[in-house]
């Protein structure tokens, strides 16, 4: 069935159902196993290959480099689906969609070139950005690029919440330079020097390889080196539209699980309004309130994402301002919609045990993992900082912050 016949709204596009359909029966399949995947730590390594192949990695490259040319809002919906099947999964890739964007930006053709063959041909990169320190809050990465004593270049340093690096071809890594000048380098995942070792220990996404990852003495080719500042500008209302297109999923997940749910039910209660729950107009009401927060955080989600289109196009227009105000708005309109969709996905993944009885607590049904993984999501990027930058905005007219850091404060 198409979104429109599910009552999701029409996808982002004519040529939306045409670029969905050859990943839904993998959506479909991944879906069937993730409550299991979930309750066994049961990494989703066949999921992914099985994404790789098909090029979801891709999707946005041109259909010349062997991508389909899908526009964001397109790209999101894409994901919005991923994350109904498993919101692990899309957690797992956001660092290569991250990455892939900023490839598509890049004025470096050569580097672009380079990129769109390996991506194009279905290799991803996972990331390696997060440090524990004073050093990352101030864009002084501990990680660092060196010459050694051979006049190799090597990179050193230990990283956390390295996010789908497990499951990666390339990891893009955060680091400073002999000039302190921070800087992204690429490595292969498997070159000689790199551990990755899934110990997230978070209640929620659990199967995202969220974990550590050590560098020692890896040797770095000159051009898999990039200076910071030149990477795309909407890269932090990108990343969290990823959050809001993953918490968006879950919204239709849960919606999902508990309408089937309350059909198959049997059990009643001698004060229920009707002899069965799918018969239950209190128990119906619940569901259609659910089923209507994921109907809204989507559709919020999809008009976030026609602002980050609206920056990638300005982008390539030769006109400073414009594009710096598009890349204001688009991070300004993806921290309403964060501060929004979080509310709703959260409240229905408590709701939903509303329409259902103390059986459905069981670990075996899986539900608790849509509270783990929207929790685990929308405590990312508070969104408190965020409802203070709007407001900012909306009375003194203060743009937001282009890019923001994490770590210990230096005092």
């Amino acid at each position: 069935m198409t979104q429109t016949e599910n009552a999701w709204g029409a996808g982002p596009g004519e040529g939306y159902e045409a670029l969905s359909a050859p990943f839904r029966p993998i959506f479909a399949e991944i879906a069937a196993s993730a409550a299991e995947r979930d309750l066994n730590r049961g990494l989703p390594h066949e999921a992914i290959r099985r994404l790789k192949e098909a090029g979801l990695g891709a999707v946005r490259l041109p259909v010349e480099a062997g991508g389909k040319g899908a526009s964001l809002p397109q790209f999101f919906n894409l994901l919005i689906e991923l994350s109904t099947a498993d919101s692990n999964v899309t957690q797992a890739l956001r660092g290569h969609f991250g990455f892939t964007e900023d490839i598509l930006n890049t004025r470096d053709s050569e580097r672009r070139g380079i990129w769109f063959g390996r991506i194009g041909g279905g290799e991803i990169t996972g990331n390696a950005w997060s440090e524990i320190g004073a050093g990352a809050a101030l864009d002084r990465f501990s990680t660092n690029v060196a010459e050694n004593k051979e006049g190799r270049l090597v990179l050193n340093g230990a990283k956390y919440y390295t996010t789908g690096s497990l499951f990666a071809d390339w990891i893009d890594v955060g680091a400073s330079n002999a000039d302190g000048e921070g800087i992204s380098v690429t490595v292969r995942r498997h070159a000689e020097g790199v551990e990755v070792v899934d110990d997230w220990d978070g209640f929620g996404q659990i199967l995202t390889a969220s974990g550590t990852t050590t560098f020692r003495d890896v040797v770095v080719e000159p051009q898999d080196i990039v200076i910071d500042d030149e990477r795309f500008r909407y890269s932090a209302a990108f990343y969290q539209l990823v959050h809001l297109a993953t918490l968006s999923g879950i919204g239709r997940a849960i919606t999902a699980d508990v309408a089937k749910a309350v059909a198959e039910r049997r059990r009643t209660y001698t004060h229920a309004a009707a002899a069965r729950s799918s018969e239950d107009p209190q128990v119906l009401q619940v569901v259609g309130r659910i089923r209507a927060a994921a109907y809204a955080a989507g559709a919020i989600t999809l008009q976030a994402a026609a602002s980050l289109q609206r920056a990638f196009e300005a982008h390539f227009v030769d006109d400073a301002d414009a594009e710096e105000k598009a890349n204001a708005i688009a991070e300004l309109e993806a921290a309403q919609a964060q501060t929004v969709v979080s509310d709703l996905i959260l409240d229905a993944s408590t709701l939903l045990f509303d329409a259902l009885g103390a059986s459905a607590t069981k670990k075996p049904a899986g539900l608790d993992r849509h509270w783990r993984n929207a929790r685990t999501l929308a405590s990312h990027n508070p969104r408190i900082y965020k409802q203070r930058i709007i407001g900012d905005f909306a009375v003194n007219g203060t743009p937001p912050p282009y890019q923001w850091r994490i770590g210990a404060s230096a005092g």
